[in-house]
């Protein structure tokens, strides 16, 4: 579960404020507190109770064993949500998100596979043997796919969710992912539509301190659900062990005896077959009379 959100330090690293009135989206009434000087202050109560049901999801997410894609390309966010994405060791996008990041994800993982070819060309020499000039235009693309999709180099499957900061601005993720079905978690600032996103979360999106703070708490979270799973492993390897034990321990069942083989013995078929002949099973209505025959003698 969770750690607790102090409503306190969410006042500190001014979550609470909002966009200017006139920039509001009516579908935030709910989580609006008031407005003050023209800006909407967001209810903090109702963000640390829906930052807690987030990363209770989150974590839940990640003790499965599933990825959870971080998405943030605004300037104020990018440095955060890399430096707290790795400490998840979750895939993050911090650089222009590449249409078709989810819904042609077979495409984007064939240029994540050409930068590991590129990678072998430099360590089995083939990249030395190339031209000059080629090995210019190989190093940018090289670094080209680096700043764009290394971080999601490990992603070999489409992930189980999503975090997303500033849902107004990461439109065309959030249209992707609600296509393919994947769960949104997001800060959603009062200019925002919070129907978009299944967990959000009521924020400021804008200030690095807010944006520092609810990520920080998210990727916390998951590391929590990480080293549930880890310490689950050991359990289900020892649970599987001892049964495997029990298992010996058992006695063996006794052999079932062999059946008797037919003899092969000429006249032995004879009597078989004579004794075949001698029996001979009674219809229903012949032992229907008989038992009645008998009860009439009676």
């Amino acid at each position: 579960m969770a750690n607790k959100v102090e409503v306190k330090e969410l006042l500190d690293a001014g979550v609470h404020f909002g966009h200017l009135t006139r920039r509001w989206n009516p579908n935030m009434a709910p989580y609006i507190y008031m407005e003050r000087n023209g800006i909407h202050i967001i209810n903090l109560y109702k963000s640390a109770a829906k930052m807690q049901e987030a990363g209770d999801a989150l974590a839940k997410i990640a003790a499965s064993g599933r990825k959870i894609l971080f998405v943030a390309t605004k300037k104020q966010a990018k440095e955060i949500v890399a430096e707290q994405a790795e400490k998840a060791n979750m895939p993050y996008i911090t650089e222009r998100w590449p249409g078709g990041m989810l819904t042609n994800f077979v495409t984007i993982r064939k240029a994540v596979k050409k930068m590991a070819s590129i990678d072998r060309m430099k360590k089995d020499g083939t990249f030395n043997s190339l031209s000059k000039k080629e090995r210019l235009q190989v190093d940018r693309l090289r670094a080209k796919l680096e700043k764009n999709l290394g971080s999601i180099s490990d992603m070999s499957r489409l992930p189980a969710a999503l975090f997303v900061v500033d849902t107004t601005r990461e439109h065309i993720a959030i249209k992707e992912a609600q296509k393919l079905n994947i769960p949104i978690f997001a800060m959603v600032d009062t200019n925002s539509d919070p129907r978009e996103v299944d967990y959000l979360i009521p924020s400021n999106d804008d200030a690095s301190k807010s944006i520092s703070k609810v990520v920080s708490y998210v990727a916390d979270a998951i590391v929590e659900g990480l080293s549930e799973r880890k310490s689950e492993k050991p359990a289900k390897k020892k649970e599987d062990s001892n049964a495997s034990e029990e298992k010996k321990a058992k006695p063996a069942a006794p052999k079932a005896e062999k059946a008797e083989v037919p003899s092969k013995d000429a006249e032995d078929k004879k009597a078989m077959k004579e004794a075949k002949n001698d029996v001979k099973l009674e219809s229903k209505s012949e032992t229907l009379d008989k038992a009645k025959s008998s009860n009439e003698e009676e």
